[in-house]
Formats: structure tokens, C-alpha cells, sequence
């Protein structure tokens, strides 16, 4: 019997989450609290899925430390406690939640902009003083008023469609959407943010954190607002610059602002947010509701559940995501893909390439093939690189070995249903092509650089280039019989009599290097590989 999955829970991920797993026979799963690093990196070296929250980081000694490891879950949106490159290097696969915790997070900035607008949390710490100074807390309708939203994911449309009942006009900043999806959602649509940003009375940000968008709210864009903005951020630390924000709270020039998130947190005890009286902070709270908590522990132990038993993956920050029925439909492909680029690595072998691609045809290029093309990759990659390499961090290898990497979808039409192609061009221009099909349930190579003939992808394959003339092929067979190398299925392929020729031998012995070196003293071989898949 095959031996169990193992799996790690941490930092109190919902019960109800760990029970769709632990629901499987085939997984044991173990639950601790929250770890620091060093006694992270003892449990996790026999562990083949890990499931985190917040509070445990998961970095390159960890990553490193982990033997089995095959996905981290991160129950959540952001994944800013997992080295994801680290995991990507080490072929693990790094997936969240991004829509477990949409309601909970639009909820809290709703409530943070209310708070914002009439001074609530101020007010309230006024009377547990034993005040009673109405006058100090007049607040502002956001009836009539302008919100202004920078990035219109599904936490920003969320609020929208929010501000609106409450009779806001909502103005939108994001690079990616698309103008009718815009207008669907009843929102202006600006290509710059510098327009929107003077028309706005209040502003909340929800965008990613790269490198693109960190300090996207800083002193030029901040001096920029109409003065008395108010600014809500529940999204990310690190998007508003925070020591020109403390400044412009401090001039008045942002009224006030509403965080949920910063780049430090904890927030340190000197930071000068906390000398802000117009600034409201909570400690992270935007998916802190037990709705969300339970909603995405669920969800990242269903999709840890399903990469671990069916291979699909949906929810990925480091490849594409590929649902249970696509897989099902791309699975054969996969397998093909594969070897397809085994046989290209290795007829490769010994050229520094400079460029792989894979190609589609027919039908297969209906169904997102990305990780088809990276099946393919890494079976071009296994010849050099070995066992290392796998989906996950097939491009990040490529990209250290200086290939470019490409796919493409081709418009012609071809002689098959659906066909793939791998083709690899080494840095001097010589050029290795390995096209692939089905016939029925069974996969086929179908062309080998260029030249049509049908095998089976599997064994040892004798592969000659040679010149056509009568009597090749049965001295090759001469001489492999002599060695007792039995020949299981033969392929020839030629453009034309008396060109060059291609033949494929299916072979149930691999050949030694005596064999190869007698068949390539002929002067009409032109070339000798044996390739094994």
C-alpha cells in the first residue's frame, strides 16, 4: 500500500477545514500551532502538504529543509509569509484563497470609511474618558460624496457596489479593467491616476503590493488630492508611503486615514501613525470575521486536496492553475508533451540551445495549454538537469540556462485532430523538431524534424539520419542482430527517393557504444542517437 500523504496544519486553520481533509484515507494530517523557523524546518522535513494563516513564515531554510514537500497553502489572499521564489526553485507549488475572504475585507473598509467619516473611534474613546464634546466630532456625510478606488479586484468591486447604495459616486484606477466590465459595475474608468486623484473625497486602495505599485500613494500623488481626503487602506502595507502619509496627516492635507495593514507589523511602538489623531488603525483585521477564517480554510483544503489526489491546481501564485475537468482533458498531453520534449533534449544533447517552443494544432489549442507547454519543458530539461526539474519550476530553470521559452497556436490546418510540437534551436542555428498526436487512445510521434513516419514514444529508440540508398536498413539490422539487440518496430521517413532519410528503430535493448560506433562508420549515416523514454 502506497504510503500516506502527510500534511501539516498550522496557526489554527478552521476545523471544518482540516476535517475535508482528514476525511481522506490517504491523508495524514497533523496539527500544531503557530512555528517560528527553526522548529518549522524540523517538522516539515517529511511533510508533502503544508497549511498555513499569517502568523508562520515559510522561508528558503524551511523550503530547503523539506524533503516531500509538494504545495503550501496559504489560507488567505496575500502570500507574503512564503518565499515564493525559494518554493518555486524547489518545485513547490504555492496556492491562497483569493476569494474566500472577499466579503469579510470589503466589509471592514466599508466600516473603516464610516468610522473614518463620523469619528467613531475617537468619539468613543471620548466618553469611556468621561467626556461628553459633541462639538469635537462633527462628522461628514458620504452621501453625495466621491470615493475614489484604486484597483477593481473582486475586494474593490465589492465595495463599490457598496458606496453606491450609500449614494456615493465612485471613480475607479485600475490598469487591467476592462471598460465594459467598468461600466457594468457603474464606475468612471480613469487611465491616470493623477486625473482621478484631485476629484476624490475619500480614496481606498486595492491593489497588490510589487514593485509597480509600493508607494503608489506618496508625497507627489498625495499633494496631488483634493486637500482633506481621507484615505482607507485594507489591502496591503507598503502601498501608501507611510512617513509622507504621517506628514500629510499632520498638515491637513489628508484629513484623515483608516489602515487595517502597514509594512511592519506589528506596528512598532514609535511609528508616527501612532502620533496621528486623524489616523484609525486596526491590527489586521479585514478577513478577521469566522465566516472568512472558515470559508478559506475550507477552500485551501479542498485545493490542496485535489492537486494531491487528481493533480489539478486552481488558486497557484507560481503556475497556471488547471481545473479537474481541464486536467481530465489535458491529461493525455501531458504525458505526451513530455516526451515529446524528452526526445527533443536528447536529440539536443551536446548544442547550447538558445530557444524552445511548443506549438499547438487542431483541436488541443481550444483548452488553455500552459501547462501542457510546461510538461513539455520539462521533459526537455530532465536530459540535462534530472529529476530537479517539474512544472513548477521548469521556466525558473530555463531562464538560469539562458533558453527563452515560447508557445504558439497555430491558425493552418494539419493532417491530425491535434498535434504538438516541440522545437528547439541551439545558439549556432541547428534546429531538433518532435511533433506528437493521438491515434485513438494511443500516443504517436509523427514527424521528426520534419520528416513523417509513426512510432511509439516509449523505450529505447535508435534514431539515424542517413542518406537513402537500398540496403541501410537491413545492415543496420545486420549489425544490431549480431549484437543481440532486438528491433521491436521500425519507422523510415524520406521527402524523396535518393534524399536524405529518417528511421526510427523501437528497440528492447539499449545498444552499446561499440554498436552506435559501427553503425555511424558508414559514410551514408549521417547521424546516430539513441533516446531513451
Amino acid at each position: 500500500m502506497a504510503a500516506p500523504f502527510r500534511i501539516l496544519v498550522l496557526d489554527g486553520v478552521s476545523s471544518r477545514g482540516v476535517s475535508v481533509l482528514s476525511e481522506v484515507p490517504s491523508f495524514e494530517v497533523v496539527e500544531s500551532k503557530s512555528l517560528k523557523e527553526a522548529e518549522l524546518v524540523e517538522k516539515i522535513r517529511d511533510v508533502d502538504a503544508l497549511v498555513v494563516r499569517s502568523q508562520t513564515k515559510v522561508g528558503v531554510a524551511a523550503l530547503e529543509a523539506a524533503n516531500r514537500l509538494k504545495v503550501v497553502g496559504r489560507a488567505g489572499v496575500g502570500v507574503d509569509n512564503v518565499d515564493v521564489d525559494a518554493a518555486t526553485r524547489r518545485g513547490v507549488v504555492v496556492m491562497n484563497t483569493p476569494g474566500g475572504n472577499t466579503v469579510s475585507t470589503a466589509e471592514h473598509t466599508f466600516s473603516m470609511l464610516l468610522a473614518l467619516a463620523r469619528h467613531i473611534p475617537q468619539a468613543h474613546a471620548s466618553v469611556k474618558a468621561g467626556e461628553w464634546d459633541r462639538k469635537s466630532f462633527q462628522g461628514t456625510e458620504i452621501n453625495n460624496k466621491t470615493l475614489g478606488i484604486i484597483g477593481m479586484g473582486r475586494i474593490g468591486s465589492e465595495v463599490a457596489r457598496r458606496a453606491i447604495a450609500f449614494g456615493m459616486r465612485v471613480l475607479a484606477y485600475d490598469p487591467y479593467l476592462a471598460l465594459a466590465k467598468a461600466r457594468s459595475l457603474q464606475v468612471e474608468l480613469f487611465e491616470d491616476l493623477r486625473d482621478m486623484l484631485p476629484q476624490c473625497d475619500f480614496l481606498t486602495l486595492h491593489m497588490p503590493l510589487t514593485a509597480e505599485t509600493k508607494g503608489i500613494l506618496s508625497r507627489g500623488s498625495l499633494a496631488l488630492c483634493r486637500k482633506g481626503v481621507r484615505i482607507v487602506n485594507c489591502a496591503r502595507g507598503g502601498l501608501a508611503d507611510e512617513a509622507d502619509l504621517a506628514e500629510a496627516l499632520k498638515s491637513g492635507q489628508v484629513g484623515g486615514a483608516a489602515f487595517d495593514v502597514f509594512e511592519a507589523e506589528p506596528l512598532p511602538a514609535d511609528h508616527p501613525f501612532r502620533s496621528c489623531p486623524n489616523m484609525i488603525m486596526t491590527p489586521h483585521l479585514g478577513a478577521s470575521t469566522a465566516e472568512a477564517q472558515e470559508s478559506v480554510g475550507i477552500e485551501i483544503a479542498e485545493s490542496i486536496r485535489e492537486l494531491l489526489l487528481t493533480g489539478s491546481v486552481r488558486n497557484a501564485v507560481n503556475m497556471p492553475n488547471v481545473d479537474a475537468r481541464t486536467m481530465a482533458a489535458l491529461r493525455p498531453y501531458l504525458d505526451l508533451a513530455a516526451k515529446l520534449g524528452l526526445v527533443a533534449g536528447q536529440l539536443s544533447a551536446g548544442e547550447r540551445c538558445g530557444s524552445v517552443s511548443v506549438s499547438y494544432a487542431g483541436k488541443i489549442k481550444e483548452h488553455d495549454t500552459s501547462a501542457v507547454s510546461r510538461a513539455a519543458l520539462k521533459g526537455f530539461l530532465r536530459h540535462a538537469i534530472g529529476g530537479d526539474v517539474n512544472e513548477v519550476n521548469v521556466l525558473h530553470h530555463a531562464s538560469n540556462l539562458g533558453i527563452q521559452f515560447s508557445e504558439a497556436k497555430l491558425g493552418e490546418e494539419v493532417e491530425y485532430t491535434e498535434l504538438v510540437t516541440v522545437r528547439a534551436q541551439a545558439d549556432g542555428g541547428k534546429t531538433v523538431e518532435v511533433s506528437g498526436s493521438y491515434y485513438g487512445n494511443a500516443p504517436r510521434i509523427v514527424r521528426i524534424n520534419g520528416q513523417n513516419l509513426e512510432t511509439r514514444p516509449e523505450g529505447v529508440l535508435l534514431i539515424l539520419e542517413n542518406r537513402d540508398r537500398p540496403g541501410i536498413v537491413g545492415w543496420v539490422g545486420t549489425i544490431l542482430g549480431r549484437h543481440q539487440v532486438n528491433i521491436a518496430h521500425m519507422s523510415l521517413g524520406r521527402s524523396a527517393p535518393g534524399s536524405s532519410a529518417l528511421s526510427v528503430l523501437s528497440l528492447d535493448s539499449l545498444p552499446d557504444a561499440a554498436v552506435l560506433q559501427e553503425i555511424g562508420g558508414d559514410p551514408d549515416i549521417i547521424a546516430v542517437r539513441v533516446v531513451q523514454l
